[in-house]
């Protein structure tokens, strides 16, 4: 059989999203940054949004999604995405706005930015990539590094005597009444790609009906951080991160929900 006859649509079983640079990622091997990236614009690109969609990114890890993800991005200082989405949004309340984030820039020096804008229900979509470590500034701790995890700045592993308890920023987010919709999910595996592109889902049809933030926390790998290969670091991932930061729907149509443990 020709090769030509392989490749007809008919015979694709995926393909890639256009929204997609064409160009090779420059995240470390194993990273769940990539594939989020994928997820977030396979989504718009169903939806038929790409031309209402602007998409904001600090510093960190996430500033790397300019190279990649081909829609109207906007730049912002370290923590202050959703400040900048809350401005776009306000300018333009047709557009469909979101942020991308990880956990040293929303949860450290944006903290405040994060919490008001939840709070006053600004009508956009925060994506937040949760490694419990700053990946690309040399893998200090972050607010969200777990008991007894050892970092770059913490050898011998978080103390909570002296540096306090690893943050819950989505359940702390889900209790503002602002928050419409908030999530807890992961990319290592094909179910959790299932799942949190059914939340992403979610969170844009919020966002078009109106009705406040939607908070979508990726609890991810950073093997370069945590010194694993990236096999190990997704099981040290579910041994672990998930024991502390457990996935699933925490906030459904503006009401708390009984949380299950998923499998």
């Amino acid at each position: 059989m020709d090769i030509k006859d392989i490749i007809k649509p008919e015979n694709l079983v995926y393909k890639k999203t256009s929204l997609m640079q064409d160009k090779a990622l420059s995240y470390c091997p194993g990273c769940g940054h990539g594939t989020a990236h994928r997820l977030l614009m396979e989504v718009i690109d169903e939806l038929g949004i790409r031309e209402d969609t602007i998409g904001v990114a600090p510093v960190g890890c996430s500033v790397l999604a300019y190279d990649f993800m081909d829609i109207d991005m906007q730049g912002a200082a370290h923590g202050r995405a959703p400040a900048v989405a809350t401005g776009i949004k306000r300018c333009w309340e047709d557009k469909y706005v979101f942020t991308y984030q990880g956990d040293g820039d929303l949860a450290a020096i944006g903290t405040a930015e994060t919490i008001h804008a939840c709070n006053r229900g600004e009508n956009i979509t925060i994506i937040f990539i949760n490694n419990g470590i700053y990946g690309m500034t040399g893998g200090q701790m972050a607010p969200t590094t777990l008991d007894g995890m050892r970092t770059s700045t913490s050898p011998y592993g978080r103390e909570l005597g002296s540096m306090g308890h690893p943050i819950k920023m989505t359940e702390l987010i889900a209790q503002l009444p602002g928050v419409h919709y908030v999530a807890r999910h992961s990319v290592h595996t094909p179910r959790a790609v299932r799942r949190t592109k059914k939340a992403m889902f979610k969170a844009f049809e919020v966002q078009k009906e109106r009705k406040g933030l939607s908070f979508i926390e990726i609890v991810s790998n950073c093997n370069s951080g945590w010194k694993m290969t990236p096999v190990k670091s997704n099981e040290w991932m579910e041994e672990n991160m998930f024991l502390y930061f457990e996935p699933g729907d925490i906030k459904v149509d503006g009401k708390l929900v009984e949380k299950k443990k998923i499998k």
